[in-house]
């Protein structure tokens, strides 16, 4: 079992990983965005919205897609250089949750896509509060794969050994803030060597480094060709979304 690294570290991991993490990490699906429009009660076309913790640009360019007028703010250095190759029409801001570096009540929506953990709540909840407009909404949300497939199950558990639970443990979102929970189940189909490569990609694996990811990758090849000969591997999900209107 490794110790945890401090979360900043951890976060910058993704710095030298940005395209890696472009390529291989999954989007989100359109009823995610259809929930956040539910739950906010009003729609993401027109509306002014801040996407915190960016990264690559994946929730962002997707919430541009439906029509919203969206910022991205983004800490990284090198996170922030593959967001703006990747979606150079998009707005982009460097800082992050605890001091976002946006007007007072300018914005509809602030969306944080697999970010929020990435916070400290005693500075980012208060900097939502101010960012957003009366009855505007932080919407938060965290694509999990879905450990009730037995074959996810069994990965997971060895990721764990290999991490311990504090590395790896599912994000929920955080107690503090009236939030109405959905799930969302979803699945994509992808070559094996991209699902390896978006476990790479994740900050546990980065830190690691790359001795260790690849000797974990190689027997996951291993494993994982047996249940899919073709090597396509189908890839569920669980996206937690927690939205309050604020």
């Amino acid at each position: 079992m490794t110790s945890t690294p401090e979360p900043r570290i951890r976060a910058r991991s993704f710095d030298d990983a940005a395209a890696l993490y472009s390529a291989n990490r999954p989007g989100y699906p359109g009823e995610l965005f259809d929930a956040v429009e539910e739950l906010a009660g009003r729609g993401l076309r027109g509306a002014r919205v801040a996407d915190v913790g960016a990264g690559t640009g994946i929730a962002t360019g997707l919430l541009r897609a439906r029509g919203a007028e969206v910022v991205a703010v983004e800490p990284g250095d090198g996170m922030a250089a593959e967001f703006r190759r990747a979606n150079p029409g998009i707005p982009l801001v460097r800082g992050d949750g605890d001091r976002l570096p946006l007007v007072t009540a300018g914005f509809d929506f602030l969306t944080y896509a697999q970010a929020w953990h990435w916070t400290d709540p005693a500075r980012s909840v208060p900097e939502a509060r101010r960012v957003l407009r009366p009855g505007g909404a932080l919407a938060l949300w965290w694509n999990d794969m879905d450990s009730a497939v037995p074959w996810i199950a069994e990965q997971d558990e060895r990721i764990r050994d290999l991490f311990g639970a504090d590395g790896t443990g599912r994000r929920t979102p955080p107690p503090g803030l009236d939030l109405t929970l959905r799930e969302i189940r979803w699945s994509r189909r992808i070559p094996l060597g991209v699902h390896l490569a978006n476990h790479a990609s994740h900050s546990a694996f980065l830190m690691l480094g790359p001795a260790g990811t690849q000797e974990f990758l190689d027997a996951e090849r291993a494993r994982l060709s047996t249940l899919f000969p073709d090597g396509t591997v189908e890839e569920r999900y669980v996206v937690t979304l927690g939205l309050a209107v604020m």
